[in-house]
């Protein structure tokens, strides 16, 4: 593939994208913006892809650079908030849920990933849920693939640890979900 395929590219992967940012930003508008700045973005920057490399990769991490940068420039201007609503979380359809008890666990399980610190929750966002190869979430994340793994393995610990005690969930600074939008390096 070369740079001139992306813009026939974009259209089918504009639905994991959204998805993606809507689970980063915690907010559809803000989803919707930064999808809509991540596409600008690439397409301006199309000779920058490099050939053989997955478009979706390269998006992913368009997306996450993008979302890194408004976070910094949201602090400058001291405004914003990074908090989850579960009516988002509510709106993003799940095809595989049959059940009311389906749906329940997976608001549990979103909820756990939710209060991870911000740097994990990327990893965990991007290995397992958008399926991506720890090489590569290491690309988007412009990390080495060793801190990957270790993010990730904390992850899963946190997350072990809020369903065997429930009583002891990490907080943000609220008290009320995750951390306000800090990117621990080696969190």
């Amino acid at each position: 593939m070369t740079g001139q395929d992306l813009p026939s590219l974009l259209p089918g992967l504009l639905p994991r994208l959204w998805a993606f940012a809507l689970r980063i930003t915690g907010d559809r508008h803000d989803a919707e913006d930064l999808v809509q700045r991540a596409c600008v973005h690439a397409l301006e920057r199309v000779p920058q892809w490099q050939p053989g490399t997955s478009a979706l990769s390269w998006m992913y991490s368009i997306v996450h650079t993008t979302w890194i940068n408004e976070i910094r420039a949201r602090r400058v201007r001291s405004r914003g908030s990074l908090a989850w609503d579960d009516a988002d979380v509510e709106a993003i359809p799940d095809l595989q849920a049959s059940t009311p008890e389906d749906l329940a666990s997976y608001r549990q399980v979103f909820g756990a990933v939710d209060r991870l610190p911000e740097a994990q929750r990327f990893v965990v966002l991007l290995v397992a849920v958008e399926g991506l190869s720890y090489q590569e979430a290491a690309l988007v994340l412009d990390v080495p693939i060793g801190t990957v793994m270790s993010r990730l393995s904390r992850a899963r610990r946190t997350i072990g640890d809020q369903f065997r005690h429930p009583a002891r969930q990490p907080r943000g600074a609220d008290g009320a979900g995750p951390a306000s939008g800090t990117c621990e390096e080696d969190a």
